[in-house]
């Protein structure tokens, strides 16, 4: 019993290390972007490496948010992603209410058809879905961007809030169509709210794609004034190029607001996927 801990113990702690050093591994990157931002150009480069910058030059930070408009890209990319989320978690909820709670004719159907739709690569539709936004829109509108949000949301979020609102017993619909509320309401009232995990889980990772979206902005927009924060850090890049200590401050400035909401919100997203993966 006494050689059994022991191995158990052993084997444990190897596990341990080895998940250890593949998460410095993936942590590595984004360490030395934030040691860089605090460094001069001269540093940066140094053999051997120098890790802990002395002192840390904080006005690199300064310069980054000053050099180019980062308040106008923070706010333009914070309208694509209000009225995204927005849409997302409505439509993609009704969505999934309807394939799960609702019976009618071609249902599971119409369900696959919506699935075998991921598995289209999105540049095979990347041209024709320019050529109809350019006929019904003008240049720099972020409608392109806003409006597939709000019909449907995404096949992947419907499906996500599909295998969760199925585990959901279907005696609470009855007894709710028994006291005179209609589809509606149950949807509003007690769908909805036993939804909160996944529904959170879909929001995350609509953020988190809409934050980091650089293709999109880039076909419908081409006037500075309008552009976003990953069109800006890239714009930011090419007049920048030899600086790199602003580059990496630059960096560090777009990617602090993903990982707050992520560290915020990271339990509610293990555990939607759990449940969502786990429900038939």
């Amino acid at each position: 019993m006494k050689a059994y801990r022991l191995r158990r113990g052993a084997g444990r702690t190897a596990l341990y290390i080895a998940v250890i050093a593949v998460s410095l591994m993936y942590l590595l990157p984004l360490f030395w972007m934030v040691r860089s931002s605090l460094m001069s150009a001269g540093e940066i480069f140094l053999i051997p490496p120098v890790w802990i910058p002395n002192p840390p030059r904080w006005s690199n930070y300064t310069k980054a948010l000053t050099t180019i408009p980062f308040g106008r890209y923070f706010l333009n990319t914070m309208k694509i992603v209000v009225f995204n989320l927005l849409g997302t978690v409505l439509s993609s909820s009704i969505c999934a209410f309807s394939f799960a709670r609702l019976r009618w004719r071609g249902r599971e159907f119409f369900f696959a058809l919506l699935m075998s739709g991921m598995m289209l690569p999105g540049a095979v539709t990347l041209i024709p879905t320019f050529l109809g936004w350019r006929a019904v829109v003008p240049p720099n509108s972020y409608l392109p961007l806003i409006v597939p949000a709000w019909f449907g949301g995404g096949a992947f979020n419907i499906f996500l809030l599909r295998q969760f609102m199925r585990g959901i017993p279907l005696s609470l619909d009855e007894a709710a169509l028994v006291d005179g509320a209609s589809y509606p309401r149950i949807y509003a009232q007690i769908i909805l709210p036993l939804s909160k995990t996944p529904l959170i889980v879909v929001s995350l990772f609509q953020f988190l794609g809409v934050w980091n979206d650089f293709l999109g902005p880039l076909i419908y927009v081409n006037r500075e004034r309008f552009f976003t924060l990953a069109l800006g850090l890239q714009m930011f890049i090419g007049y920048y190029t030899a600086q790199w200590e602003l580059l990496m401050a630059a960096a560090t400035i777009v990617l602090v607001p993903p990982v707050i909401l992520f560290l915020l919100g990271q339990k509610f997203f293990t555990r939607g996927i759990a449940i969502s993966g786990l429900k038939g």
